[in-house]
C-alpha cells in the first residue's frame, strides 16, 4: 500500500475524519478550531448532491451559528418562521418557539449548497480537505486491533493511498462501509425511515412557513388506510419547491409501496397553479435511508467515533439528521480535544470512552420516547385518531411542535418544557 508521495506528513494527522457531510464538516471544525491536525475526507467533490428535504429548524440553525456560518439572507439563507401544519381538514400555522437556546427562525437551503458551505468552513479552520478520496477500509493495529488509518482511492486515477491517524471518525452516512469493516452493525430493534423528494418550479418558493402533511394514504385493493409518514412542502426561495415524504419502518406498507409512486400520486392531489406536475419537475426523484435513534452502537470503539448517519442519529419524532450532525461532531470533537490533554493512553482512553455516555444522556432518553412514538403511529387507527383530534387543538400542537422538534429550554422555560424536559430525564436511555 501506497502512502501518498507528493508530501509525506500531508498522510499523517492528529484524526481522520470520513465523510464531509454536516457531521463531519463539523467535527473537522471544531477539531481544528482547538489546534489539531485533521484530515477530512470525501468521497466525491463539491458541489454534490444529497437527499434531503432541506428545511432546517432553529435546532440546526443554532449549530450553523456556532459554527461561525452567515445565516443571513443576504447570504442566500431562506428563512422560515415555524411549521404549517395539514391533516384532518385543519390548517395550523405554529410558530416557532421563543426561547433562551435556540433562535426562533428556520432556514432553508439546498444540500448542494450548504454541505460545501460546511466543509469550507471547516477548511478555513485548518482542516485539510480531501475530495473525491473514497476510503475503502481501516487500517488495524495486528496486535490490538485498534483503528490506526484508512485506506482510500485518491483522485480520478483512483490512486491507492493510505492516512495515518491515533483515531478516525465515521461520517460516512447511512451506509458507513468503515463502520461495518470495524465490526458495527445495524440495530435491528430501531426504527428507520426513507425519504423521497424531488423539486418543482413552483409560485409557492418564497413561502416563509415549512409545511407538513399529516395524511398519506395507501389506496392498494380499494381500501384507504393512513400511512405512518407525513409529506414535506418547504418553497426553497429560487423559484422551486422541495416536494418529499418520509415513512417509518413500523408500518406492513414499508417494504411494500413504491414510494416514487405515491410521491407521484400525492402531488396529483394538489392545487394545478401550484406547478407540482410533471412538465415542471426540475430534478428526478431520489430517495434515502433515515437512521434512528442510536440504531448502530456502539458509538466508540477502538479508536473509531461514529457521528450523525454513521450512528444512527436521526430523530425519531420527525426525520429530522442534520441538527443532530452537527451536534454529535461538536460532542465528538470535545471528547477527543479533551482526550489528546491526557498524558497517558489510559488517560486518553478512558476520556474517549466516555463518549457513548455523554451521547446517551443528551439524546438516550428522548430517543426512547421517540422509539415509542414511531410505535404508535405504526397502527394506522392511531395515526388517523391524533390527525383528526389532535390537530384541532392548538395548545397541544404548540407542545406537540416542541416535542417533535426537540425545541425546549433545558433549564427553567414554561410548563411545557418542564414536562418534555422531565419525560425524557426518566425515560431510560438504553
Amino acid at each position: 500500500m501506497a502512502v501518498v508521495t507528493e508530501n509525506a506528513v500531508e498522510s499523517v494527522a492528529d484524526v481522520i475524519v470520513v465523510g464531509a457531510g454536516p457531521a463531519g464538516s463539523a467535527t473537522a471544525y471544531y477539531l481544528a478550531q482547538a489546534g489539531l491536525d485533521v484530515l477530512l475526507l470525501e468521497k466525491t467533490e463539491f458541489p454534490r448532491e444529497k437527499v434531503c428535504g432541506d428545511g432546517l429548524t432553529p435546532r440546526a440553525t443554532k449549530q450553523l451559528v456556532d459554527m461561525g456560518i452567515d445565516v443571513s439572507t443576504k447570504n442566500g439563507w431562506l428563512h422560515n418562521r415555524g411549521l404549517r401544519i395539514i391533516g384532518g381538514g385543519v390548517r395550523l400555522e405554529l410558530d416557532w418557539p421563543e426561547l433562551a437556546s435556540f433562535p426562533d427562525y428556520g432556514l432553508v437551503r439546498k444540500r448542494a449548497d450548504f454541505d460545501e458551505l460546511l466543509a469550507r468552513q471547516a477548511q478555513k479552520a485548518g482542516a485539510r480537505l480531501y475530495e473525491k478520496c473514497n476510503v475503502s477500509g481501516p487500517v488495524l493495529d495486528e496486535r490490538t486491533g485498534r483503528i490506526t488509518g484508512v485506506t482510500a482511492r485518491l483522485g480520478a486515477e483512483k490512486r491507492e493511498v493510505e492516512f495515518r491517524a491515533p483515531l478516525v471518525v465515521a461520517a460516512d452516512g447511512n451506509s458507513t462501509r468503515l463502520s461495518l469493516a470495524m465490526g458495527l452493525h445495524r440495530r435491528e430493534d430501531r426504527p428507520m425511515g426513507v425519504a423521497y423528494r424531488t423539486y418543482f418550479t413552483s409560485p409557492r418558493s418564497g413561502d416563509d412557513y415549512l409545511e407538513s402533511w399529516l395524511e398519506l394514504w395507501d389506496t392498494r385493493g380499494g381500501q384507504r388506510k393512513q400511512l405512518p409518514g407525513y409529506g414535506w412542502i418547504f418553497g426553497m426561495g429560487d423559484g422551486t419547491s422541495n416536494v418529499g415524504l418520509g415513512i417509518l419502518d413500523s408500518s406492513p406498507a414499508f417494504g411494500e409501496l413504491d414510494w416514487r409512486e405515491v410521491l407521484k400520486s400525492w402531488c396529483a392531489s394538489m392545487p394545478a397553479e401550484w406547478g407540482y406536475t410533471p412538465e415542471n419537475m426540475t430534478d428526478p426523484i431520489r430517495g434515502a435511508a433515515l437512521p434512528m435513534a442510536f440504531n448502530r452502537q456502539p458509538h466508540y470503539t477502538r479508536g473509531l467515533l461514529l457521528v450523525g448517519d454513521a450512528g444512527g442519529m436521526v430523530n425519531p419524532f420527525n426525520g429530522e439528521g442534520i441538527a443532530y450532525a452537527m451536534e454529535s461532531g461538536q460532542i465528538a470533537a470535545r471528547t477527543i480535544i479533551q482526550a489528546q490533554a491526557r498524558v497517558t493512553a489510559a488517560g486518553r482512553e478512558r476520556a474517549l470512552q466516555g463518549y457513548p455516555q455523554v451521547l446517551k444522556e443528551v439524546y438516550g432518553g428522548y430517543y426512547t420516547l421517540g422509539r415509542a412514538f414511531v410505535k404508535l403511529i405504526g397502527n394506522p387507527k392511531v395515526m388517523q385518531i391524533a390527525t383528526q383530534r389532535g390537530l384541532t387543538h392548538p395548545m397541544l400542537m404548540k407542545f406537540t411542535l416542541k416535542l417533535l422538534a426537540n425545541l425546549t429550554d433545558p433549564q427553567g422555560g414554561d410548563a411545557m418544557d418542564r414536562i418534555i424536559n422531565g419525560l425524557a430525564r426518566v425515560a431510560p436511555d438504553a
